[in-house]
């Protein structure tokens, strides 16, 4: 009865994007992700991501450079990334604007790791919530006597291992984060 396939992409998914939403914290060092979804407004209104309109790059721990594909959009990309209040402000210099992110204080990686950590548990609960969608169908199975009340045990049984498996890679994610903003 129980499709264990369709629980692991739906959990797959959620973890997707705790480590999309993970990677848009700071960590000190400067990553594509701190940028890519800033959105700004171009084309006399249109708004878009910077992910859709150049290419971001690390040249260096503390420096990001975005080049936009279309050059005529570079005061208004520089204008959206000051606007977008990122704690950064871009310098046009030629053809690509560049990023030069400060240090993070003590107190700001703190503030990260608390956020991580409400992020976690929001990936967290969205799981538990999945396996709960998945315990529902097995219940309602069960009083209608398509599948016995062993199956129903052996079912439940694995729906808890594979729910206990997604979360420990949510956590796995959560600690390799917490020592990258860490320093």
């Amino acid at each position: 009865m129980l499709q264990l396939s369709e629980i692991k992409s739906r959990m797959d998914k959620i973890v997707g994007l705790f480590l999309t939403d993970a990677g848009t914290l700071r960590t000190g060092r400067a990553t594509p992700g701190l940028i890519e979804n800033v959105v700004v407004t171009v084309y006399g209104g249109q708004k878009m991501r910077l992910i859709e309109l150049g290419s971001i790059m690390a040249p260096d721990v503390r420096t990001l450079t975005f080049q936009p594909w279309d050059q005529t959009l570079i005061r208004e990309i520089s204008n959206g990334i000051a606007g977008a209040n990122i704690g950064v402000q871009p310098v046009v210099d030629g053809q690509i604007i560049r990023l030069s992110l400060p240090m993070l204080t003590t107190e700001q990686r703190e503030d990260y790791i608390k956020l991580l950590g409400r992020k976690l548990e929001a990936a967290r609960v969205m799981i538990r919530e999945a396996r709960g969608d998945y315990r529902k169908s097995l219940q309602d199975a069960k009083n209608k006597k398509t599948i016995s009340e062993d199956e129903f045990k052996r079912d439940e049984e694995s729906l808890q291992k594979v729910t206990d498996e997604y979360i420990g890679k949510l956590e796995d994610i959560s600690m390799k984060k917490e020592v990258e903003i860490r320093g």
